[in-house]
């Protein structure tokens, strides 16, 4: 944990042209997180409590999304570099404030060891400026680290205003926007930095210059986490930092005792828990805040949202599952639907192209296919066959089905809401129930059929 007083200024407010998207780059997702979250984790992990977010394109979207991260904002507008960015933080930075960090909004993937070691060599030196590093083989956009004859960091010159020095663009080795500043050194210093001639931009870089001027000294550290480190600009870096955050959560999972059958066809977000022994299938996306336990198995291609899932429960393929709970020993599918609410607990068995939403099926219940229970409580063992439906809805208002224990429930039956099939009920198959059934009794609701004559239709004629 770093122990000086940090204040973090994390760079936010740019529009991030190169995404082509009318949302702020800061509110793009990496794997159902905003991407600055991660950065904000990270941040306080390592001991940085005090983060100042600079936003200014679409401020109050950016500020209603992160309200709820621990942060505090400071609007930049108009939004005139990154030297620009700090100097309208700076009066955000508390007085007793030793050490400031400015950090890119969009490189939210660093690693807590990668600003620890920026932070200790800060430390250990006593420099004005620490700058985070890397080696490229081609630098591109980024700002190109320049050295004296004794390798000590001269300056950092802007892609962008290097066109016509090829001998610039050639160095390998580019500033990452990670900074660590003296902060007695920067109160004073950022006044001195003027707006680029040929952008005009207000560099933060052009702080190199004066802290040389004043004698202090500029160090660098290149860091060899490449991957980690390079900014998202472009939906393709988007899509390169996805994978690399899906890379180390999978790997962690399989760290855990969790088989993976093939992970990079695996999609879990960060938040979601899986029990050692459960087994996943390809092409299954694990999201939100959802919990899985010890031996399950969750075959292909399936999506899990904001569920909970207990020990030993079977979800085979291509079922939705969504706000949903289901206890031990329950088994789903194939193309089954459970919806917010539904409550399966242990042994239940819902079977392929069921439909179950805000319903409480309980121990042992069978609802095998082509099945719709809503607003349900459905008693323990209850047999529901194919095609049974709850009619819960009357065009204004939900109504309830309560079945208790015990029940059979007959196929193509109509179950409408509000009704009561009692403990150890049967009811026909092909039944429209509107009135409750007694426990124990045999409920039918179906006109006796009758033959007729058929009637010729068109130019047949009757055999």
């Amino acid at each position: 944990m770093l122990k000086d007083k940090i204040t973090a200024i994390v760079l936010a407010a740019g529009q991030g042209t190169r995404m082509k998207s009318s949302r702020p780059k800061v509110l793009h997702e990496i794997l159902g997180r905003p991407m600055l979250a991660y950065l904000i984790d990270t941040l306080k992990g390592v001991g940085v409590a005090d983060i100042v977010l600079v936003v200014g394109h679409q401020a109050e979207l950016v500020q209603e999304s992160y309200r709820d991260y621990g942060v505090r904002f400071v609007v930049q507008e108009p939004q005139l570099g990154t030297g620009h960015a700090v100097q309208v933080a700076w009066p955000a930075v508390p007085a007793d404030t030793r050490t400031v960090m400015v950090l890119c909004g969009d490189a939210p993937l660093i690693s807590g060891e990668s600003i620890r070691a920026l932070n200790r060599l800060h430390d250990k030196t006593g420099a004005a400026i620490t700058v985070q590093t890397i080696e490229l083989d081609n630098g591109a956009h980024y700002g190109r680290v320049v050295r004296d004859r004794h390798g000590q960091v001269a300056a950092v010159l802007q892609a962008k205003d290097s066109q016509d020095r090829p001998e610039i663009l050639a160095i390998r080795e580019i500033n990452t926007g990670a900074y660590c500043f003296d902060a007695t050194f920067l109160q004073d210093a950022l006044g001195k930095i003027l707006k680029s001639p040929v952008t005009g931009e207000i560099y933060l870089t052009d702080l190199i210059k004066v802290a040389r001027e004043q004698g202090r000294g500029v160090e660098a550290l290149v860091d060899t986490d490449r991957e980690n480190l390079l900014g998202i600009n472009s939906r393709a870096e988007l899509a390169m930092a996805t994978q690399t955050v899906k890379r180390a959560i999978n790997a962690r999972h399989l760290d855990q005792g969790v088989t993976l059958i093939d992970p990079e066809a695996t999609y879990i977000e960060s938040g979601v828990a899986i029990g050692r022994d459960t087994v996943i299938y390809p092409n299954v996306y694990l999201q939100g805040d959802t919990v899985i336990g010890e031996n399950c198995v969750i075959e292909a291609t399936v999506k899990i949202v904001d569920s909970t899932l207990e020990n030993d429960v079977h979800i085979k393929m291509g079922c939705v599952i969504t706000q949903s709970r289901l206890g031990t020993g329950a088994d789903t599918g194939p193309f089954a639907h459970l919806r917010p609410g539904a409550d399966l607990r242990a042994k239940v068995h819902v079977g392929n192209f069921v439909e179950v939403k805000k319903s409480v099926l309980h121990e042992g219940v069978k609802a095998g296919h082509l099945t719709y229970l809503g607003d349900a409580d459905v008693g323990a063992g209850t047999n529901v066959g194919a095609g049974t439906i709850t009619c819960n809805y009357d065009g204004e208002k939900k109504h309830p089905t309560i079945i208790g224990e015990g029940a059979f429930i007959g196929s193509n039956t109509a179950l409408v809401a509000p009704v009561t099939i009692g403990a150890g009920a049967y009811v026909g198959a092909g039944s429209a129930i509107t009135e409750d059934v007694p426990a124990g009794k045999l409920g039918i609701a179906r006109a006796r059929q009758v033959n007729l004559e058929r009637r010729p239709v068109g130019n047949k004629k009757k055999k």
